[in-house]
């Protein structure tokens, strides 16, 4: 395999700004299911497959990301703004019913893909 085909967890070429996202979406999809783990009885049906649904798409946003895929870009940002499309559903308030440092690293994350930085790199090398 090639060095140019080498596929990466995290990627230190990138700016700073997707480098802490691509992070914040693998720290996320761990403690996502160890809540999962920890607390089975909490999610029932729907809110386990969604839970698994949410995980898996934040580890491959991150994955897709670190090796710069066109597709990943997209991914990040619907999944990044997913907790508070969920949250407007369910309380009608995208800010209601999270702790405050959990909304802080969802704000973060967003933060960070809608970056200048972020988006301009992207948009010239994603590939």
């Amino acid at each position: 395999m090639s060095p140019m085909e080498r596929r990466r967890w995290v990627n230190p070429a990138q700016p700073q700004t997707l480098q802490i996202a691509t992070f914040l979406f693998y720290f996320n999809a761990a403690f996502g299911l160890f809540a999962l783990v920890i607390r089975p009885g909490a999610y029932t049906g729907i809110g386990v497959l969604l839970g698994m649904v949410i995980i898996a798409g934040q580890v491959l946003a991150g994955w897709g990301i670190a090796n710069e895929f066109k597709w990943a870009y997209p991914l990040a940002i619907v999944i990044a703004l997913l907790p508070f499309i969920l949250r407007f559903f369910i309380n009608n308030n995208p800010f209601a019913g999270s702790d405050i440092i959990g909304l802080m690293f969802d704000i973060a994350l967003v933060a960070l893909l809608l970056h200048p930085q972020s988006r301009d790199y992207q948009r010239i090398w994603f590939k």
